[in-house]
C-alpha cells in the first residue's frame, strides 16, 4: 500500500513548478516580465559597455562644444497631485485643472465674510454633492461704487465628477444681446443678476456661460480649454499671468473711479521659471537696478518732469524700462523696493503687481526684488505679496526665513558657465522694513513717524549665510577641457596667461535693500593715489533717507563678514557693493570703510523727481568671472554717466 502511494505521488501528484511563470525567472530579472527572443534566447544587458554605434558628431571648430549648457538642461518638474487641491476655497494662484459647473452672482448688504450664509446663492445637499459647493470670488465688484452699492460677488461651483457638464466659455452681454440666436439649444446660460446691480444710472450687464461636454467625454485638448478660475482686475492694465480679461468692464472708469474687469483662466497656466543665474562663457554678468517704480491701480500720474503732455506715468515708465532692457541686455533685473506707490493709489496690490515687471517678463529676463517702505501702505501685507511675486514668470524672489524680521531676506548665487558650476558671485537681498514708529489718527489711519531698520536677527542671519559660503581659488579660470583625447595636444598660446597673484577667498558679493544705512552718509574713503574722496555722483539734494534707529548692521555685520579669514590676508569685506533705492534724487556711489554704497536714482515718472534731474537706472557690469565690478547710470536721454570701477584690477586699493 505504501509503495503504491509513493508511486502515485511521484508520477501523478508531483509536477516541477517554475513559479509565476517560466519567462519571469530568467537570470537577474526574476519576477519581472521580459520578452524572450525565440532565436537568440535571453541575454543579460551589457553594463558600462561602450557602444560600437556612437553617432555623436565630431566638433567642427576649435570653439565648438558638444556639451549642452548645464543651465539649459530641462529639470523634471515636481508632479502636483491635483486631487489634493481644495475645491471649496477661492485661491486664484492654485493651478486647478478641475472645471467649473455653475456660476452665480449675488448682491449683499453685509460683508460676506461676516455673513456668508446670507450672501451665498441657494443650494441643497444634493446639488452640492453633484456640482460642488458654492465658492465666492472674494473681490467685491462694487468696491468702486460706494457704500450704498453693497457687495456684489461672483460665486461658482467646482467639481471633479466625470458626469457633469463643465463650463467652456464666458461672455458679458447687455440686456438685449444674446451669445447665439438659440442660446438654450447651444447650452448657454444667463446669470439672472446683473453685474452692475447697485450702480445707479448704468445699463445692466449680464454674465453668460456655456457648458460643454461632460468631463469623461472630453479630449485632453478640450480639458485644457475649460474655464478653471475667475478673478477680478481693477484698472485697464494687463491681468494676472495666465488670465484673460473680459470686456466690457463691469464698472466704467469715471474721474477717480477705476474700471472693474472680470478675468478668467483656461486650463492650467504655470508661469515659466527662470534659469539658474550664470556668467557668460567669457566671464560676464550684468545687473540692471530698477528703483522706486511707484505704480498705482490707475495708469499713474506724472510727477516733476518737463515732458508735455505726460499722461499714464506707469505706461511711460514701463516703456522706458523696456528701452533700457533692450539697450543693456542684462542677465538679471533687481527691483529695489517701492514697486507700489501706496499712499492710497495702489489699493489693490494684485492688480498693480500684475503689471510692474511686465517689461522684464516679456523679454524673459530673470528678476529679483526687495520690499520698500510704501509696498504695504494700502493693506496687503508683505507675507501675501511675496507669494504673488513668486508666482510671476521668471521670478527669483524667495520668502526667506520666517523667524527673522521682514519678508524676502534671501540669497542668490551666480555660477560659472563651465561644467564645474563654480559659485562666482553672491547676491544678498534684505528687507529694510517700512516704519518702526507711528500713531493712529482719529479716523484710525496709521501715520508713520520713523523709518524701519535692519534688525539684529537679520544681522545674525546674514553672518550665518556668509559663513556658509565656501572660498574658491581666485581669480577663477574656467575648465575648457573637452575630454582626454585632447590631453596630449600642444597648449594653444592664447591659453597661456601670465602668472597672477592668487588667493583662496569667498566670491565677491553685492547686497540690495531699499532704505540706506546711516553709514551711507559717513565720510568717504580717500583714494590712496589722488587723495580725493571716493564719492561720485549726485547727492545732497534731499534729506537723508536712513532710519534714526540702528542695530549696527554695517559694523556688526558687513564689516565682520570678510572674504577670507586667513590672518595673512588684508581684511577685505565680502560685500563690495550695497545698492539702495528710496532716495529718488540721490544717485551717487560712495565708499566707506572699503564698502561702496550706491543709490539707484529715481527711474519712474510716477515717483517724485526734480526738473532737470533725468530719470535713470544703475547698471552693474561684472566681468572677469566676478573679479571686476564696474557701475554706471543710463539716463532717459540714453546718456551713460559716472562710469566707475568698484572692484578688480585698477579699482581704488583698500
Amino acid at each position: 500500500m505504501g509503495f503504491t502511494l509513493l508511486l502515485t505521488w511521484f508520477f501523478v501528484l508531483y509536477q516541477p513548478n517554475y513559479g509565476p511563470g517560466k519567462k519571469q525567472r530568467i537570470s537577474w530579472q526574476s519576477w519581472e516580465s521580459v520578452s524572450v527572443d525565440a532565436v537568440s534566447g535571453p541575454s543579460r544587458p551589457a553594463i558600462n559597455k561602450p557602444s560600437t554605434n556612437d553617432t555623436r558628431p565630431e566638433p567642427v571648430g576649435p570653439g565648438d562644444s558638444l556639451d549642452v549648457d548645464w543651465w539649459n538642461v530641462t529639470q523634471p518638474e515636481d508632479k502636483l497631485d491635483y486631487s489634493s487641491l481644495p475645491l471649496d476655497v477661492w485661491s486664484p494662484l492654485l493651478p486647478h485643472n478641475t472645471g467649473l459647473s455653475e456660476i452665480s452672482v449675488t448682491r449683499c448688504y453685509v460683508e460676506p465674510d461676516m455673513a456668508d450664509d446670507i450672501c451665498t446663492p441657494g443650494t441643497t445637499k444634493e446639488k452640492d454633492a453633484i456640482k460642488g459647493k458654492w465658492v465666492r470670488v472674494q473681490p467685491n465688484l462694487n468696491r468702486e461704487g460706494g457704500y450704498m452699492a453693497g457687495y456684489l460677488n461672483i460665486y461658482y461651483r467646482r467639481t471633479r465628477r466625470q458626469d457633469i457638464n463643465l463650463i467652456t466659455d464666458i461672455k458679458l452681454l447687455s440686456e438685449q444681446e444674446q451669445p447665439t440666436p438659440t442660446p438654450a439649444q447651444d447650452n448657454w446660460h444667463r446669470v439672472p443678476t446683473s453685474l452692475r446691480t447697485g450702480i445707479m444710472r448704468t445699463p445692466p450687464l449680464y454674465l453668460w456661460y456655456k457648458t460643454g461636454k461632460i468631463a469623461m467625454d472630453m479630449t485632453a485638448e478640450e480639458k485644457n480649454n475649460i474655464i478653471t478660475e475667475l478673478d477680478v482686475l481693477w484698472g485697464d492694465d494687463i491681468p494676472w499671468y495666465g488670465f484673460e480679461k473680459l470686456e466690457p468692464p463691469t464698472m466704467e472708469p469715471t474721474g477717480r473711479v477705476q474700471s472693474t474687469h472680470i478675468t478668467f483662466r483656461r486650463g492650467v497656466k504655470s508661469p515659466p521659471k527662470a534659469p539658474p543665474l550664470h556668467f557668460s562663457r567669457d566671464g560676464k554678468f550684468k545687473i540692471l537696478q530698477v528703483a522706486d517704480l511707484h505704480y498705482s491701480v490707475s495708469h499713474g500720474a506724472c510727477r516733476d518732469t518737463p515732458i508735455k503732455p505726460c499722461v499714464a506715468a506707469d505706461n511711460m515708465t514701463n516703456t522706458l524700462v523696456g528701452h533700457m532692457l533692450d539697450i543693456e541686455e542684462p542677465d538679471l533685473v533687481v527691483f529695489s523696493g517701492d514697486q507700489l506707490n501706496g499712499q492710497g493709489t495702489s489699493w489693490d496690490p494684485k492688480s498693480v503687481l500684475a503689471k510692474f515687471a511686465r517689461a522684464v517678463t516679456d523679454r524673459k529676463i530673470p528678476w529679483a526684488a526687495v520690499f520698500g517702505n510704501h509696498d504695504e501702505d494700502d493693506g496687503l501685507r508683505k507675507e501675501f505679496q511675496i507669494n504673488l511675486l513668486k508666482s510671476l514668470p521668471y521670478s527669483l524672489v524667495e520668502s526667506g526665513p520666517k523667524d527673522i524680521h521682514g519678508v524676502g531676506n534671501y540669497v542668490l548665487k551666480t555660477y560659472s558657465a563651465d561644467a564645474s558650476k563654480t559659485h562666482l558671485l553672491t547676491l544678498y537681498f534684505l528687507d529694510s522694513g517700512s516704519y518702526s514708529k507711528g500713531f493712529l489718527d482719529w479716523l484710525g489711519f496709521f501715520n508713520p513717524t520713523e523709518y524701519d531698520y535692519i534688525r539684529q536677527n537679520q544681522i545674525d542671519w546674514f553672518l550665518q549665510e556668509s559663513a556658509s559660503i565656501k572660498p574658491i581659488d581666485r581669480p577663477f579660470k574656467p575648465d575648457t577641457g573637452k575630454d582626454l583625447g585632447d590631453a596630449w595636444k600642444r597648449q594653444d598660446i592664447s591659453d597661456q596667461i601670465t602668472p597672477t597673484t592668487r588667493k583662496l577667498a569667498k566670491p565677491n558679493a553685492l547686497m540690495f535693500f531699499h532704505m540706506p544705512l546711516p553709514e551711507t552718509y559717513s565720510k568717504a574713503d580717500l583714494d590712496p593715489h589722488s587723495n580725493r574722496p571716493l564719492d561720485k555722483g549726485i547727492s545732497g539734494q534731499e534729506m537723508p533717507g536712513n532710519a534714526n534707529t540702528n542695530d549696527g548692521f554695517f559694523e556688526k555685520g558687513i564689516l565682520q563678514a570678510l572674504e577670507s579669514d586667513h590672518v595673512s590676508h588684508t581684511a577685505i569685506p565680502e560685500v563690495k557693493v550695497i545698492g539702495n533705492g528710496h532716495c529718488h534724487l540721490t544717485e551717487n556711489c560712495r565708499r566707506v570703510k572699503g564698502v561702496w554704497f550706491c543709490f539707484g536714482g529715481g527711474g519712474s515718472y510716477a515717483g517724485y523727481g526734480k526738473i532737470g534731474f533725468d530719470r535713470r537706472f544703475r547698471v552693474y557690469d561684472i566681468s572677469d568671472y566676478g573679479e571686476t565690478i564696474r557701475t554706471y547710470k543710463r539716463t532717459e536721454k540714453d546718456e551713460v554717466v559716472d562710469s566707475m570701477l568698484l572692484a578688480g584690477v585698477g579699482a581704488p586699493a583698500y
